[in-house]
């Protein structure tokens, strides 16, 4: 469904104000999901200002943090900074270290796409030691590995509002996530009041505010991440590979607790920048250069209907095959090579949240539709297909 897109008059900074004020003037609970990353300290930044200025009522605000374990140093110095600050105003700040479902880029390669953090009985490979006031159980989680935390925290909170710092320029996904939004419920709800702030607007608001966040940003950046693609996660998601990299350079013992972690981890070395955790960069292009050109649409045909025995699927990804060979089915004749290298990837290497899947339809229609567009404004019009057309130019000539 195409999603329509509005100017306003009021610039992004207010009107995340406005909506943070409507959020609180409802009168219920506020919960504050807190993650280490940029947006999240941007928004922490606003409610805490409006906080201070008396605007909002500390009293219904609850700030969560949920822990992944594996998280860079400064991730977690960003969330034992901003507890403090949070405290400091009266504001109850929840740190949970909770044996939830994570997903993992590289446990595929044994046959699995997740991993559970803090793990009942693995204490002695926990990557770091929980805080002493963390929350380490909960009745919402019967048992390790029940849900993720996206969902627990759907079932935790839902007694009030969450707010979240997710933005449409991030993704399709998030993009889609938003305009499905209804905004008639309250209680078990969930809010985004930064949802339209581009890159440009969170690093000047950080630049304007001295704001401090994780140097992890600039290790990522060094790494050769563009700034648009910026994101923290935990060290085994997508977009947390190449940090695991300066880590392996600098902090041995830390890398050292990583492994007996995830036994997989020195795959990112050698592998960050190639097709297995999805990039592509121009060192490994150029070292590639001479290999042979791979037929994506052929090896999907083939890894989906005719032999997909020969192929490693991840689990999770194997439970949407069909889906995946709808997909193909679908679109054949209208995906480009760079779509089936994409599917490829996706199937070869796990898409367990299903965001390559989806983008994929997307990307494909949008895409042919643009190329008929080209193709059309391309054709000769009729009246300059041979002959001539207007008599009376003919008359006068």
């Amino acid at each position: 469904m195409p999603v329509k897109k509005l100017e306003s008059a009021v610039n992004v900074l207010e009107a995340a104000k406005t909506r943070i004020r409507n959020i609180f003037s409802n009168g219920c609970k506020v919960y504050l999901s807190f993650s280490c990353g940029k947006d999240s300290l941007c928004l922490s930044s606003l409610t805490y200002d409006l906080i201070r200025s008396g605007e909002i009522d500390p009293r219904q605000l609850t700030v969560t943090f949920i822990d992944e374990e594996g998280l860079y140093p400064s991730m977690v110095e960003a969330a034992e900074r901003w507890r403090g600050i949070f405290m400091s105003v009266g504001v109850k700040f929840l740190w949970f270290c909770l044996p939830v479902k994570q997903v993992s880029v590289i446990d595929h390669l044994s046959a699995t796409e997740s991993w559970i953090t803090w793990e009942p009985g693995k204490e002695d490979i926990w990557i770091r030691d929980p805080p002493p006031y963390a929350i380490m159980q909960s009745p919402y989680l019967h048992y390790p590995g029940e849900m993720n935390y996206q969902t627990f925290c759907t079932k935790a909170f839902a007694d009030g509002i969450q707010m979240i710092g997710l933005r449409t320029a991030e993704s399709l996904t998030r993009l889609k996530t938003i305009s499905h939004l209804d905004m008639r419920s309250i209680a078990g709800g969930k809010a985004y009041p930064i949802y339209d702030w581009k890159d440009s607007d969170v690093w000047l608001y950080i630049k304007e505010r001295g704001l401090e966040f994780p140097d992890i940003y600039i290790r990522l950046y060094e790494a050769g991440v563009p700034r648009r693609q910026l994101r923290l996660c935990a060290f085994f998601g997508d977009c947390g590979t190449q940090g695991l990299r300066w880590i392996a350079e600098t902090d041995n013992a830390l890398w050292d607790r990583i492994q007996k972690r995830e036994p997989n981890a020195y795959l990112v070395l050698l592998y960050w920048d190639s097709e297995m955790f999805r990039r592509s960069s121009q060192q490994r292009r150029k070292m590639e250069a001479d290999q042979e050109q791979k037929d994506y649409c052929a090896l999907c045909k083939d890894m989906l209907f005719l032999h997909p025995e020969k192929y490693n699927i991840p689990p999770d990804t194997v439970a949407h095959i069909g889906t995946w060979r709808s997909l193909f089915v679908k679109t054949y004749g209208i995906a480009q090579q760079s779509h089936y290298k994409t599917m490829y990837e996706g199937l070869l290497y796990g898409d367990p949240k299903n965001r390559v899947l989806r983008i994929l339809w997307t990307n494909i229609y949008e895409d042919y539709t643009k190329r008929t567009q080209r193709e059309a404004r391309a054709l000769p019009s009729k009246s300059n297909r041979g002959g001539v057309s207007n008599p009376a130019a003919q008359e006068r000539g």
